[in-house]
This record gives structure tokens, C-alpha cells and sequence, in this order.
């Protein structure tokens, strides 16, 4: 699996309108919708880990193929622990008083 010399523009202009898109997305999100949103970037997170698995598997895979793979589970694997503990955390907040006291 050979990477053209040419695409290397294409590809790198695609990650960099990709990035610019998410930022300005994100920037448009009212705070009410933080959390639903990162509810979606945990299943999106997901995908990319089952993705990197299967790069980072491959026998024939290059050796820089593997590393990026590898940095891609832990990053993903990260973000999606982190958003699992934090939707934990603000489900916990919309519960009564009476059975946060109970649970401590």
C-alpha cells in the first residue's frame, strides 16, 4: 500500500478544512448541548478505535502506520472514557437531593 507523492496536498488540505470545520462547529454550540454533543463524539471515538485496531493489526501495515494507529486508539480510548465519566457526572447532577444523600 503505497501513498501517492502527489496526494499528500490533497490529503493534507482535507485534515486541515476537517479541523477548521470541527473548531467552527463546536464554537457554534450553545452550552445546553455540550453534553448531547459529546454523547456523539463518544460513538464517532468508538469508530475511530475499531478503524486504528484494524490498521495497527495488519501484517503488511509500515511501521509509521502502526505507531499512528496506536496513538489513535490511546487518544480516542481517552476521549471516550473522559466523556463517559463526565455524562456520568451530569446525569448524577439532574437526580434529588434525597437519593444523592442516600447513595454517600
Amino acid at each position: 500500500m503505497d501513498l501517492d507523492p502527489a496526494m499528500i496536498p490533497l490529503l493534507f488540505f482535507i485534515f486541515v478544512l476537517a479541523m477548521l470545520l470541527g473548531i467552527e462547529l463546536i464554537r457554534k454550540v450553545p452550552s445546553q448541548l455540550h453534553t448531547p454533543l459529546m454523547s456523539g463524539s463518544n460513538a464517532v471515538s468508538g469508530i475511530t478505535i475499531v478503524g486504528a485496531l484494524i490498521a495497527a493489526g495488519r501484517q503488511d501495515s509500515p511501521t509509521a502506520v502502526t505507531v499512528l494507529a496506536t496513538l489513535a486508539v490511546t487518544f480516542a480510548m481517552i476521549n471516550v472514557v473522559g466523556g463517559y465519566l463526565v455524562t456520568d457526572r451530569m446525569l448524577k447532577m439532574f437526580k434529588g437531593k434525597d437519593k444523592r444523600r442516600g447513595e454517600q
